[in-house]
């Protein structure tokens, strides 16, 4: 048979012209130049994006950070012992994701979304992107709803409202992680969703936590990300994105929730790491130079959506009025919240709750630092009835703060300073309150009132606990309408009667001196101070007066 040139020519012709050129699958790769600690280095990808997600063999996956001249720098999740020079690398076009959804709620999971703990696989249909720019002002709301944490020091005097972001701050072992279970045992029954993070914790502590909360009936609305202290740098680094973005699939829903990141030194360190390992230029402390943007971008995420909110990508609507807390943790090195780290953290947030050593082994617990603890929110993260009551709280602890380190170098006091000293021991001793044993806003409310208007000055501090327990139990027996009301936040003069009237009744049963009116006697003063109901207490001179009504 012999074979026409001409024919040939036409058949190419038309077999090039029936290509159809969108349909060819054309994938950009790459070849492994050097891998070691977990890092690659990858010839190729010139169109390879920042946050790409990269295929390697044995299902190894990567994430594309540094962006160069002639290589891309990348880490590694997965078994990255087994990559090798010259291996094949595949992009995918596509930043990393992970899975997110209500699947999620009562599992521990690894930072990639990957169950840790035994209870099978996790099926999810949506996943978001780990980073996601945070909402811009005008989305936002201010924030006005509390997020109470059931622990009397902090939801009377350092009030934390639902979109804020709380620092806990303080050296190890003063209770900081605590407070965060406290919170989220609190909430076990409210519409709040829960993310714990554990970065660099033991496996042993994260499944001792898994365990109070289930024993608490509070896992079923928790989320558990754990990035255990064995895990490679990469792994830690991810774990609070990946957890905020659980959280924001909560938020964009129009679903209340709060993220805890336990804790963010060890996160930066792992970023340090990192980007010494990828050969970025290092700075103070070794850490690069956008250390504080990594906190900044991950902190900026908490938000109290607004009513009306679109999406920016598909200009779709969506349900607003959402909420995403955040409660960051950082360990300090002998009390020195100057440190790098610590003061990057406190310039973003809201406000910290400072856990002092000292507090802590003298018996205050929680041991919070009154003094350089604070929340930029303040009270319009309160109910009404708690802020009318703990008005002078804070006030009357700083002053007894002062007075108890001036007192230690005098032997005689006048009569003023024992009496502010005796209220201050009293009221350190009403803040006081077990782990794992939150109260009721309206509870906390009942005892804070009759601290602040003397009913427990009378009493020896080693009964204050025992006299607030039971004032509590007989309320809560004889007049539950009482509480309920409070709870609902109603503080009208009818309101206030009763809690004075109930209070007043209590004290005289369990037994102690009372004046001609039935209110307590303050003793210390020259001229006995008697409490009224407003929370300030009757003065003689004219700054006093002043004071008070201030108060009022």
């Amino acid at each position: 048979m012999q074979i026409k040139p001409d024919e040939i020519t036409s058949i190419l012709k038309s077999r090039i012209q029936g290509l159809d050129s969108s349909s060819a699958d054309l994938t950009e790769v790459g070849t492994v130049l050097s891998v070691a600690d977990g890092i690659c280095r990858i010839h190729g990808l010139e169109n390879c994006m920042s946050f790409e997600m990269l295929e390697f063999p044995h299902d190894v996956t990567g994430l594309a950070l540094n962006l160069e001249s002639d290589n891309v720098g990348v880490v590694m999740f997965g078994e990255w012992e087994k990559i090798v020079e010259g291996d094949t690398v595949k992009r995918t076009k596509r930043l990393l994701e992970i899975p997110v959804g209500d699947e999620l709620l009562g599992r521990i999971v690894d930072p990639l979304g990957n169950p840790l703990d035994g209870k099978g696989e996790i099926r999810t249909a949506t996943t978001r992107p780990v980073e996601h720019k945070a909402p811009g002002v005008v989305q936002r709301q201010p924030v006005k709803e509390p997020m109470l944490t059931g622990l009397k020091a902090i939801d009377s005097m350092i009030p934390i409202g639902r979109g804020q972001r709380e620092l806990i701050i303080g050296d190890r072992k003063t209770g900081k992680t605590a407070i965060a279970i406290d919170t989220i045992i609190n909430n076990k029954d409210r519409d709040l969703i829960c993310v714990y993070v554990a970065i660099g914790q033991r496996k042993s502590t994260v499944a001792q936590l898994a365990t109070v909360l289930e024993e608490a009936d509070a896992l079923k609305n928790t989320i558990i990300v754990m990035a255990a202290a064995d895990e490679a740098a990469p792994i830690k680094f991810l774990a609070p994105y990946a957890g905020c973005a659980m959280g924001e699939y909560f938020l964009y829903n129009g679903k209340a929730a709060l993220t805890i990141y336990d804790d963010l030194t060890k996160h930066a360190y792992a970023y340090r790491q990192m980007s010494l390992l990828l050969r970025r230029p290092p700075g103070r402390e070794a850490y690069p130079g956008d250390v504080f943007y990594l906190h900044s971008r991950l902190l900026e995420r908490a938000v109290k959506l607004s009513d009306d909110v679109t999406d920016p990508q598909t200009g779709k609507k969506l349900p607003g009025g959402g909420s995403l807390t955040s409660l960051p943790v950082i360990e300090t090195q002998a009390g020195d919240v100057s440190a790098y780290i610590p003061t990057n953290v406190i310039s973003i947030t809201d406000g910290q709750i400072y856990l002092e050593p000292s507090l802590f082994y003298s018996g205050v617990r929680p041991a919070i630092n009154v003094g350089i603890s604070v929340s930029r929110v303040g009270g319009n993260a309160q109910s009404t009835p708690m802020r009318r009551v703990a008005g002078r709280l804070k006030l009357e602890l700083s002053q007894y703060r002062e007075l108890e380190a001036f007192a230690q170098f005098g032997s005689e006091l006048d009569p003023e300073t024992q009496r502010t000293l005796a209220r201050g021991q009293r009221l350190v001793r009403t803040l006081n309150q077990a782990e794992r044993s939150p109260i009721p806003v309206e509870e906390q409310v009942v005892q804070i009132y009759a601290a602040t208007n003397g009913y427990v000055d009378r009493i020896t501090i080693d009964k204050v606990e025992r006299f607030l327990s039971e004032l509590i139990d007989r309320v809560r027996g004889t007049n539950s309408e009482l509480l309920q009301q409070i709870g609902g936040g109603d503080w009208s003069e009818e309101t206030q009667a009763k809690v004075l009237a109930a209070v007043e009744q209590f004290a005289q049963d369990f037994g102690f001196d009372l004046d001609e009116e039935g209110r307590p006697i303050v003793e210390g003063a020259e001229e006995p101070r008697r409490a009224n109901p407003t929370g300030a207490t009757s003065a003689e001179s004219p700054e006093e007066k002043e004071e008070a009504a201030l108060v009022q």
